[in-house]
């Protein structure tokens, strides 16, 4: 069994990158700026955008955090959306999820301008991906598929379930591995809450990518031998015995599915990082994309 080391990983991309930085500086090219717009202090979102800030320092990118009360109005943060769309010096930027309940998180994400969307989210994006077209990719598939590449993990040929068919990853990915490419070329069935005999699929499948957020779902019995497993989820599980007084837990049961896995990605140290990675990938590709 093979840890797929999404820390290791998400690290020498960032390596990989700041030295893109440094060309670009000795050349007198623009240096990267990513901006993230944070509305309220959810716990998760905020320290989530600090890790991101942290890793933009890491790499060499200038970086922008605007912090906005919970109580902000949408119109207050579609102006906000629209001085990042006009500044210059923005190369890319994300508004973080999930947003307060008065603003409309599908008219926020149409807001941004799809050549600063370097989280992947704009439907103009959405639809050159679907076509295969050049786009900026969904950060957290976009990252399962560097994961899988760096591991050499093949996919073609092979039968894939993805568990969730949300917007931000359980789609995409069907998309993004069905299609041919590199890592792709794959059998693939979306699996979901109205998915009879779930155990059946899973059973069968060669690859299983779990993203339903439901804490430690898929056990042993529910895989066969052999299968690579990338787990998407991450829950706060309620632990006496953690300082915190909770552990985090992933959509996988990990004691028992890693017994008969050949690779599998931990949590937390799985794929989380390499969302964060290839958000700054995406940045620095928009930065690139200005050049021209």
């Amino acid at each position: 069994m093979i840890i797929l080391d999404g820390k290791k990983t998400s690290d020498d991309i960032k390596d990989e990158i700041a030295i893109a930085v440094q060309n670009r500086r000795a050349k007198g090219l623009k240096i990267p700026h990513l901006a993230a717009i944070i509305v309220g202090n959810d716990g998760a979102s905020m320290t989530y955008v600090s890790s991101k800030v942290k890793s933009c320092q890491k790499v060499g990118f200038n970086s922008t955090l605007i912090d906005l009360p919970e109580d902000t109005s949408e119109e207050q943060l579609l102006h906000e959306i629209e001085a990042l769309n006009k500044d210059k010096d923005i190369d890319g930027f994300i508004v973080q999820l999930p947003l307060p309940g008065q603003i409309d998180e599908q008219k926020v994400l149409m807001a941004v301008d799809p050549d600063k969307d370097v989280d992947g989210f704009h439907p103009v994006n959405v639809g050159k991906m679907t076509l295969d077209l050049p786009s900026f990719l969904p950060a957290t598939p976009f990252g399962i598929l560097e994961l899988l590449e760096r591991y050499d993990v093949e996919t073609s040929g092979k039968d894939v379930v993805v568990i969730g068919r949300s917007h931000i990853v359980g789609r995409p990915m069907s998309i993004l591995l069905s299609q041919k490419r590199k890592v792709g070329n794959a059998t693939v069935t979306i699996a979901h809450s109205r998915t009879k005999n779930l155990a059946e699929f899973t059973k069968k499948a060669d690859i299983i990518v779990a993203a339903l957020g439901i804490a430690e779902f898929l056990t042993g019995d529910m895989v066969k031998e052999g299968v690579t497993v990338i787990d998407v989820g991450i829950t706060r599980v309620p632990d006496s015995s953690k300082k915190r007084g909770y552990r985090l837990a992933g959509d996988v049961d990990f004691e028992s599915v890693s017994k008969k896995a050949a690779y599998i990605t931990p949590v937390p140290g799985g794929v989380g990082p390499m969302t964060i990675a290839m958000l700054l990938k995406n940045t620095l590709k928009a930065c690139e994309n200005r050049d021209k």
